[in-house]
């Protein structure tokens, strides 16, 4: 496979350091090729601005509209255009990053907000009133696979179904199903390491093992089963969920994939 790391952490001897440099090797190994974006190495701007965009760049600016204009005409800044080039090249991406203030850090949120434009990341697709878009399992992004490993400083029990903190699958939900699987790729369960700010050589070697396990087993791991948004499970145009088909028990964001949660 071809895989694709987007890591984010200001410290390269970090646990997430670690972590992608475990990634990079053990996939090498197995005869994988590999590309790292290293956000804080690369200097990357995380901020959305008519300089992106060029000469297609609107006044006033008009993120979407523009951003898809720059796509189309090619005037996109080029630091994007080598991201959106190695999306295309993956079979499979990987984020890595710390869980902070409950997302992902702001710089790799940039990466998004400035990678995924109009036209790539959303935006794809015939609008109707019988389909609103190639979007939530179709797009530029189907077919790929998508896994999140993420390190978290507060305890598992903090993260669980009745956890001070909310279910870990929830405080992803956006990243996983609003981000990834909105421009179509297929969302892995998350690799998840809780109580991180104080580990052990002991405590990462066995992370280490099961991460390589993960990362070994990245093209046969079922992928979490959300709905697609033109499956058939929703109610066009309104994209209401149809009644009957909710899971037993299920609200909010688990009313959004096609089993029960474990």
């Amino acid at each position: 496979m071809k895989v694709f790391i987007v890591h984010a952490h200001p410290e390269p001897g970090s646990l997430n350091g670690a972590l992608t440099e475990t990634a990079v090797s053990t996939l090498t190994a197995a005869g994988h090729e590999v590309r790292v974006s290293d956000l804080y190495a690369m200097g990357w701007k995380a901020t959305v601005d008519a300089d992106d965009f060029g000469s297609a760049a609107g006044h006033p600016l008009h993120v979407g509209h523009d951003s898809g204009r720059a796509l189309r005409t090619g005037t996109l800044a080029g630091d994007i255009r080598a991201e959106q080039d190695k999306l295309r090249w993956a079979d499979a991406v990987i984020l890595q990053f710390p869980l902070w203030w409950y997302s992902m850090p702001a710089i790799m949120k940039g990466w998004v907000d400035r990678v995924f434009t109009h036209g790539f990341g959303y935006g794809v697709g015939e609008h109707d009133e019988h389909r609103y878009g190639d979007r939530y399992g179709e797009g530029t992004l189907a077919g790929k696979r998508a896994l999140l490993s993420v390190t978290i400083g507060g305890k598992e029990s903090h993260y669980s179904d009745r956890g001070i903190n909310g279910p870990i699958e929830d405080l992803l939900f956006p990243i996983q199903h609003g981000i990834l699987y909105y421009a179509g790729m297929d969302i892995l369960p998350p690799f998840v390491l809780y109580g991180t700010n104080h580990v052990s050589a002991e405590d990462f070697s066995d992370a280490a093992k099961s991460w390589e396990q993960r990362l070994l087993t990245l093209a046969d791991t079922e992928p979490i089963p959300y709905r697609s948004q033109n499956g058939g499970d929703y109610e066009m145009p309104s994209l209401r969920l149809r009644s009957g088909r909710e899971n037993s028990g299920e609200k909010g964001f688990g009313l959004h994939r096609r089993t029960a949660r474990p």
